[in-house]
């Protein structure tokens, strides 16, 4: 049975705008009625998932002057409570506590139903900041719909191998649509300008000029435009990765949508899913990729997988000046030096090699494993990948192009 302070409890924004814009009316922060409708949209808009988010939408909504700060910070935390100085939220490190007004949070989940409840019904009104509450008074804050995002928070920091099949469900949807996005690197074609501030294109110059007699009466400006790198991904699925597979796919064909990726799997033998996972719908994506890969579940051949890519596609234009991605445990059947070997070949044709391993956020984790640590050396950069949040970080690491690809950074 599931803990009861993991149960979701929604409160109508319309209710929760109404009173909070009371609580900073009555703290002297004045504010049209529209303000109130304009928080609604953007409740419902962009769903706040921590108490961070809803205190960034609501000081956009109703502050309009620096000196209203303090006074809002007081009322957010007077209203939504917690521990955090709301002042953190803004970014302050010197904040003092005498800036917000501390309020415990509902110790239980029958608190929070409480204070969802009488949020709704509109039986009572959102704290003021200086008013005098008793512990019972406390427990009919209307903090419920920050809590009723507190669910979702965990289940973003969760680890796949702990959420059940309805959570990963939901975790598969919100992957599916991240945008994956890829550095970007100098095209090789010149496009003509109209800005002289371009490169002279001293070719088409002087075609032009061959046309009226030899006289250059007008100059031709070319500029390069930069273009997407390739992006290529590589899923092991054999049994050790199967808690984390079909998140991974979900990955992976949001890559394939989105950014035109190559995508491969592989555990005793390669296969190239690109075709498979373009399909607009999810479940019949990956159900197809399911039918090719034949392996699934299977032993890891993590060199021969390399190898395979590398022969078969990768020195035919996949991998050159590519950002290629492994998610694989390390976990492999295979010599180190044979992976040692096929990841140096990746490196010389790839512009960066990003590592997923999604054991490496277990505490104390060391890539000791042979094939791990033969292949780490030849990573430019190592991530966990173990949660949805840490895939948010992968998106970021795959559009990060700040550094030169070294095959020694890690992060």
């Amino acid at each position: 049975m599931a803990d009861g302070r993991d149960r979701a409890v929604t409160v109508d924004p319309a209710k929760l705008a109404v009173g909070f814009a009371d609580a900073l009316r009555r703290a002297g922060i004045a504010g049209t009625p529209d303000r109130s409708a304009w928080l609604v949209q953007a409740l419902r808009l962009v769903p706040p998932h921590s108490r961070a988010e809803l205190y960034w939408i609501c000081r956009t909504v109703f502050v309009t002057s620096q000196q209203q700060l303090e006074r809002f910070d007081a009322v957010f935390d007077a209203v939504f409570g917690g521990s955090e100085d709301a002042a953190s939220f803004r970014g302050d490190p010197n904040a003092s506590d005498s800036t917000a007004l501390r309020r415990r949070a509902p110790r239980d989940a029958r608190q929070v139903e409480r204070s969802a409840r009488a949020a709704q019904d509109g039986s009572t009104s959102p704290a003021s900041p200086g008013s005098e509450q008793g512990p019972d008074d406390e427990e009919e804050r209307p903090g419920a719909f920050v809590l009723a995002t507190s669910p979702q928070e965990r289940l973003h920091d969760t680890s796949f191998d702990l959420l059940s099949p309805d959570e990963i469900a939901r975790i598969r949807k919100l992957v599916a649509a991240l945008v994956v996005a890829v550095p970007m690197r100098p095209g090789r074609r010149d496009r003509r300008s109209q800005h002289a501030g371009d490169r002279l294109d001293m070719r088409r110059t002087v075609r032009a000029a061959r046309r009226s007699g030899g006289d250059a009466s007008r100059l031709i400006h070319a500029v390069r435009l930069p273009r997407p790198r390739p992006l290529v991904l590589l899923c092991d699925i054999s049994a050790s990765m199967e808690p984390y597979t079909r998140v991974f796919l979900s990955l992976m064909q949001a890559a394939v949508v989105t950014s035109r990726a190559e995508a491969f799997v592989f555990a005793t033998r390669l296969t190239r899913l690109t075709r498979h996972l373009a399909a607009r719908d999810p479940d019949r994506a990956l159900e197809q990729a399911a039918g090719a890969a034949r392996d699934w579940a299977g032993g890891t051949r993590l060199a021969d997988g390399i190898r395979s890519f590398i022969d078969g596609y990768g020195r035919r234009g996949i991998a050159r000046g590519a950002v290629v991605v492994i998610l694989s445990d390390g976990w492999a059947q295979d010599d180190p030096a044979d992976i040692e070997r096929e990841m140096a070949r990746l490196a010389r044709l790839a512009h960066r090699i990003v590592w997923v391993n999604p054991r490496r956020a277990a505490r104390g984790y060391q890539p000791l494993a042979g094939g791990m640590a033969a292949a780490l050396p030849y990573c430019d950069a190592f991530v966990s990948g173990h949660s949805y949040a840490a895939l948010q970080d992968l998106v970021r690491v795959i559009a990060d192009d700040t550094a030169p690809s070294t095959g020694k950074r890690i992060v």
